[in-house]
């Protein structure tokens, strides 16, 4: 039983955000277990999200809820447990995405079934913040977006192509398909790796699994798309070198990534520990000391808004396909993906993460670059 001290510690808190224990509206949470509040307190938000996982509490509107404390910035409140401190330690003295290191994080996430990520994307499986100006489906926004990078790196035919960390070869098989050039996509998920050939088969797409430190050869443009997040802030700086080797000098380099408003050398405890192993999300200052003397930025474009409507449409997806996955993976696993898609939602309506596309060039755009929008 928690003490009445506990459970008013958590409630004063909680109420400064407008949520309230047990509660009438959607963002309330609806406490099962007297033992959350010790853990809330004691544990943070890797206690929150594991006494989630655990059905200690519900919340019928978990994405409304995470954006309430959020905005009310209850999150710089939180204590950090004896499992985030060590991390945050060991994210301090070692480089947790060197490489060897780097293929098994990776594996922890994107190497759990194809099916789940088939089931959850839309067509293209394009797993990354979509473009919605103009769009009202995942399909189309997500076709947006894979366009709108087109457009950004100005591909002519026959152009080749470096996709640093290319996921299921969403974009290779986009750029080929509709803009005539040839890409080399570089991954370390051998799940992704071997769809990703299936999917570009008969196009001039070349799926590589590899590390992005062993590419030495030029291309035309480069590109990133949500890769950064997981190259760790002690390989910023490698991250750079390697695509501006890799970059005839009169190409471009499109990097599209998560961003966060201040600088940190661990993630979240809860998305760490169970979603992303040893991810980091980019901050401005990061970014600009990896590039510094490597590249110029030619355009600097946050749409960050839109990743909120990205994981819903991700989370519809992924509840109304459940039946077809639950034999697999169990309730756990059920309830553990929906706090990470949903609080990710919060977490965006909140701004409290961004979302970047920079454009950036070796030498400068002669005569200027024009952004694309």
């Amino acid at each position: 039983m928690a003490t009445p001290n506990l459970q008013q510690q958590v409630a004063s808190i909680l109420a400064t955000a407008d949520v309230k224990i047990n509660g009438p509206d959607p963002w309330d949470l609806q406490v099962h277990d007297e033992r959350f509040y010790k853990r809330i307190l004691t544990e943070g938000t890797l206690g929150l999200g594991e006494s989630y996982m655990d059905g200690w509490w519900d919340c019928e509107s978990i994405d409304q809820f995470v954006f309430k404390v959020l905005r009310a910035d209850l999150y710089k409140q939180a204590k950090l447990g004896w499992r985030s401190v060590l991390q945050l330690l060991l994210a301090k003295l070692l480089n947790l995405q060197r490489k060897g290191k780097a293929a098994r994080n990776a594996q922890r996430h994107y190497d759990i079934g194809n099916k789940l990520y088939q089931l959850m994307l839309d067509k293209r499986m394009v797993y990354s913040c979509a473009y919605w100006k103009d769009a009202n489906n995942l399909d189309r926004a997500q076709e947006n977006k894979l366009d709108l990078i087109c457009r950004k790196l100005r591909l002519q035919p026959d152009q080749r192509i470096l996709d640093i960390g290319c996921g299921w070869g969403s974009f290779a098989r986009f750029a080929a398909e509709k803009y005539g050039v040839e890409v080399v996509g570089v991954t370390v998920s051998k799940e992704q790796a071997a769809l990703a050939q299936e999917l570009c088969k008969g196009l001039p797409v070349e799926i590589r699994l590899q590390d992005y430190r062993d590419v030495n050869e030029a291309f035309d443009h480069v590109v990133s798309v949500g890769m950064v997040e997981h190259v760790g802030y002690r390989n910023h700086r490698t991250f750079m070198q390697t695509a501006a080797r890799c970059l005839k000098d009169e190409g471009l380099f499109l990097l599209h990534t998560i961003g966060v408003n201040y600088s940190k050398v661990s993630a979240d405890p809860f998305t760490d520990t169970y979603i992303f192993p040893n991810c980091l999300i980019p901050s401005i200052k990061q970014l600009g000391a990896a590039m510094e003397h490597i590249f110029m930025v030619e355009d600097w474009h946050n749409f960050g808004p839109y990743y909120d409507n990205t994981l819903m449409a991700w989370f519809g997806n992924f509840d109304s396909n459940w039946e077809q996955l639950q034999g697999e993976y169990g309730e756990r696993f059920y309830r553990m993906w929906k706090y990470y898609l949903l609080s990710s939602a919060g977490s965006f309506r909140a701004r409290n993460n961004q979302l970047w596309q920079l454009v950036l060039s070796k030498k400068g755009v002669v005569g200027g670059y024009e952004a694309v929008r």
